[in-house]
């Protein structure tokens, strides 16, 4: 991957990116000029990564933290306005923040299972939030850190929350397939969703014991961030490579009604 400096600089929002694939996203992202906005689920694990990416090269000037608990989408709405208002234009926005589903079943504050809401739900409603800035110029991109994983999964359609069946695993699950999905979703910028590999970050524990590096990872995510390169509007990659999604992703209807799902969860909680 060439750390090669944007042409012209954007502006780029990763969330998650206090550890892992996102935080590597992150460095990689400013280390070639572009303006981060780097998302944390409180400040102190932001503040803490904005150090560490100063400590490791990036330009101070051209990092900005977001702070939003995603089992929160109160905050989610909050902290897209306070980007929206400080950054008309959005250039990129990677849904990159993902937990583990918890080994019981867990509800957040807004009665949502706990890893659907964090990996799918607070990511529909941020992409959705950042409309405006995601639509002010010609070629911006959301890419959807999604994973493999989904190839294993449904969507509980009359029970998404998992009340009468729970396993971490289908929950999880689950959550990916939505977020692949959901890159489907017709909008005036370009969407994709992508495995980036088994990698050796906190959720390796879900898929093997040993795994490429975090930064190998971001590698891939950076370079569909890259406006040089070519991407299929919808498309789902394995690492680098163009692969076909799930036989139900690819499905019309299905990402119209999970979105209609998606809409009805997150208006619950206005």
């Amino acid at each position: 991957m060439s750390s090669a400096v944007s042409p012209t600089p954007r502006t780029v929002l990763v969330t998650g990116a206090t550890s892992g694939i996102g935080w590597e996203t992150a460095r990689l992202l400013a280390g070639r000029g572009d303006t981060v906005i780097v998302h944390a689920p409180d400040q102190a694990s932001g503040d803490d990564a904005i150090t560490r990416l100063v400590m490791a090269g990036a330009d101070t000037l051209r990092l900005r933290l977001a702070v939003a608990d995603f089992s929160r989408l109160d905050e989610v709405r909050a902290m897209a306005a306070r980007i929206t208002d400080e950054h008309p234009v959005l250039d990129v926005l990677v849904n990159n923040a993902a937990v583990a589903a918890p080994e019981r079943r867990t509800l957040t504050a807004d009665g949502n299972e706990l890893s659907l809401q964090v990996n799918f739900l607070a990511a529909y409603l941020l992409t959705h939030e950042l409309s405006g800035p995601l639509s002010a110029r010609h070629g911006s991109r959301v890419v959807n850190v999604s994973s493999a994983m989904h190839r294993t999964a449904s969507i509980a359609w009359n029970d998404p929350h998992r009340a009468k069946r729970y396993s971490r695993l289908a929950a999880y699950a689950q959550s990916q397939l939505a977020l692949t999905i959901f890159a489907r979703e017709e909008a005036s910028w370009t969407s994709v969703s992508v495995h980036p590999g088994v990698c050796d970050t906190a959720l390796l524990p879900l898929y093997a014991h040993e795994g490429d590096s975090a930064v190998e990872g971001a590698q891939r995510v950076v370079r569909l961030c890259d406006p040089a390169t070519e991407i299929v509007p919808g498309a789902y990659y394995d690492r680098t490579a163009l692969s076909p999604a799930a036989p139900v992703a690819m499905e019309d209807r299905t990402v119209r009604r999970l979105c209609k799902l998606a809409g009805q969860l997150v208006a619950k909680s206005a």
